[in-house]
């Protein structure tokens, strides 16, 4: 219930608390993004710029809400590394994700992950025998926490693999979307400048890839974005 309260009015309510928000006025981006996501059957509530620029430099975009109450949220220094076609893009990707129900799913496999590390917390949190591994004779709620998260982080880290493996497969799915609506070189531009801004690796080990990442490399993108 927590989590889908905060996926629902995270923008609404939390985000205010540390950044303004204020809606994109009416201009060539609002209605490139209007016309767009009309298009492409996506009913948008608003669009807002958020001033990420005064702690960060990381640029971004995304969406919040369920239904019909969505809203669109740009990062400001999104609009100062982009071009107009750049960032409908970049959002072209993220619809890609709601027209394939990623959010959802992405929902269920939290719900599903947080269910089982909670079940497997309830089985030691009261064992005595867990305690005894820590060098104390009964049980302790702060004791077995500790002990449990040492033994939980294996487990934790084959979850993380699986998780990632399906994100990359959902990112590979948005950029399709993308790219079959006509916006897939302009989101391969997108990217490479995000990626310059960011620093990222753009050489990563195939292992790191595999066990680490959420998303496809850059070459791999940009490769699939401008075939």
């Amino acid at each position: 219930l927590f989590s889908l309260f905060m996926q629902y009015f995270y923008s609404q309510l939390i985000v205010p608390l540390f950044n303004k928000q204020t809606p994109l006025p009416e201009g060539e981006l609002r209605s490139a993004i209007e016309a767009f996501a009309d298009k492409a059957g996506f009913r948008i509530d608003n669009i807002f710029v958020i001033d990420s620029s005064k702690r960060s430099s990381k640029s971004n975009a995304y969406f919040t809400g369920f239904g019909r109450r969505k809203r669109v949220v740009l990062y400001d220094t999104l609009m100062e590394q982009l071009s107009t076609e750049e960032i409908v893009a970049v959002l072209a990707h993220e619809i890609g994700h709601y027209k394939h129900h990623h959010t959802l799913l992405s929902s269920f496999e939290g719900f599903a992950t947080n269910l089982l590390m909670f079940w497997l917390f309830s089985l030691f949190i009261g064992s005595d025998a867990l305690a005894a591994a820590a060098g104390c004779e009964v049980a302790s709620f702060h004791v077995n926490l500790a002990v449990f998260s040492l033994i939980y982080t294996p487990l934790s880290i084959l979850l993380d693999i699986v998780t990632n493996i399906i994100s990359r497969r959902h990112e590979r799915q948005a950029d399709a979307f993308a790219a079959a609506h006509g916006m897939g070189p302009a989101e391969a531009s997108a990217l490479k400048k995000m990626s310059a801004k960011s620093l990222a690796n753009l050489t990563p080990h195939p292992v790191v890839v595999f066990v680490e990442y959420s998303h496809p490399t850059l070459a791999e993108r940009v490769a699939f974005l401008i075939q």
